[in-house]
């Protein structure tokens, strides 16, 4: 007989009572295991008195039975994070609620410095290309016959030319160099990169020479022998490649590399420097290069610099003076350009290279990295690690030259060949 007074439920009396339905967080309880020997029961003792609820419940965890339910326990998380359980270990970069992620710097100091040094990579890789592509490889040293053989040191011929190329008449009026055609050589040395130290050897363009038999380097016709004559006359005969030819058949060293800087370019690599530092030791003038010099340290800008390197007529000594003075001002000008705060700053590297390296003509198998080689050689020469001087002088020649003292000159042509310090000594 059916307990329910007054229909079904407490709605009307035609509700039905609802159909079965499924409970999602109910399982069926599970038979109580009977404890093995010598296992204690875990409702032993405990909620006597109450429903058989509470014995079942108890009962079902001693045996194992997980219900879903715990104290303090979160739906949906993971079983077994009731009260006392540990927490996950909490990821930095996630804001769970507790305030924001503290920030990881390490990781971000070591993503900043590969970024960093990616960056820097791509800068230099890109500048080198950019200045290689600059550079005017127009010299073809093999086309210079009767070669000495190569010695344990990278020789160097440093030629100052008097080419006006490029150069406006206001430009050629303010710089004093004339309005001559075609160019000369207004200073020649050799620059001897050696593992036993740097040797900067200056040639006077006035020195007595043999200029030897060449191969034309435009027509290909082999010209004969000529006898004395000045050292700068070769390069107007045929350019480099005799001037080359001839330093070597005079001295018997081999020239690696051929680097030529004309006026515009040397005046606008000072400047794009900012000025070269020099120390005059005594003032001087001389209206034919426009020089005004007073003594003591100053700033050269570019107009002064060529004039500094230009002055011969102010001097008793001219060429040699000169040469002297050459020597004293390429050595300042590489221990600037090649610092750091040059290399590294592209407001001055940029410019400096665009300046140099558009009326800088070296020899077709001369890179960028050995252009760098010879700066750092000369800079080691200001530095104390070289030494510069003249070529050795016996007295003088015809027509006003001065003639080579040959013995002193085989025996520091021996010493650089051979990577030997260089004890020869210019009495000039």
């Amino acid at each position: 007989m059916n307990d329910w007074q007054g229909g079904y439920g407490h709605g009307s009396p035609g509700d039905e009572p609802e159909g079965p339905r499924a409970m999602r967080h109910v399982q069926r309880r599970r038979p109580p295991v009977p404890p093995q020997q010598g296992q204690q029961r875990y409702d032993q003792g405990y909620g006597q008195g109450q429903g058989g609820y509470d014995q079942g419940y108890t009962q079902a965890q001693a045996s194992g039975y997980d219900s879903g339910y715990s104290s303090g326990q979160v739906y949906g998380g993971p079983q077994g994070g009731g009260r006392g359980s540990v927490p996950p270990p909490r990821d930095p970069y996630y804001d769970d609620g507790y305030g924001p992620a503290a920030p990881d710097w390490r990781r971000r100091i070591k993503v900043g410095s590969i970024v960093l040094v990616v960056a820097v990579l791509a800068w230099g890789v890109g500048t080198y290309a950019w200045a290689s592509s600059q550079m005017r490889n127009e010299v073809d040293l093999a086309k210079v016959i009767e070669r000495p053989e190569e010695g344990d040191c990278t020789t160097y011929l440093i030629v100052g030319s008097d080419s006006r190329e490029g150069m406006s008449a206001e430009e050629k009026k303010k710089l004093h160099t004339g309005s001559a055609e075609g160019k000369r050589t207004d200073s020649m040395m050799i620059l001897a990169a050696c593992s036993s130290g740097n040797t900067m050897v200056s040639l006077p363009r006035d020195s007595w020479v043999t200029i030897p038999s060449f191969v034309g380097s435009e027509s290909g016709k082999t010209y004969k022998a000529r006898g004395g004559s000045k050292l700068n006359a070769a390069y107007a005969m045929d350019g480099p490649e005799l001037l080359v030819r001839t330093v070597e058949f005079n001295t018997g060293l081999r020239i690696d590399h051929y680097a030529e800087i004309g006026f515009a370019g040397f005046a606008n690599i000072v400047d794009a420097l900012g000025g070269v530092d020099m120390n005059i030791e005594k003032g001087f003038k001389d209206k034919n290069s426009g020089a005004n010099f007073q003594a003591g340290e100053q700033t050269l800008n570019g107009e002064q610099a060529l004039a500094f390197v230009r002055t011969r007529y102010a001097f008793a000594e001219s060429d040699l003076a000169r040469t002297k003075n050459q020597q004293k001002f390429l050595s300042a000008l590489a221990n600037q350009a090649a610092t750091p705060g040059t290399i590294l700053n592209p407001f001055k590297l940029y410019p400096t290279l665009g300046a140099g390296l558009d009326t800088l003509i070296v020899d077709k198998d001369m890179s960028l990295y050995d252009l760098g080689k010879m700066f750092f050689a000369m800079k080691g020469i200001s530095g104390g690690s070289g030494k510069s001087m003249n070529i050795p002088i016996s007295g003088s020649a015809p027509q006003g030259s001065l003639k080579w003292d040959m013995p002193k000159v085989k025996q520091l042509v021996s010493q650089i060949q051979n990577d030997e310090p260089v004890t020869v000594t210019s009495n000039r």
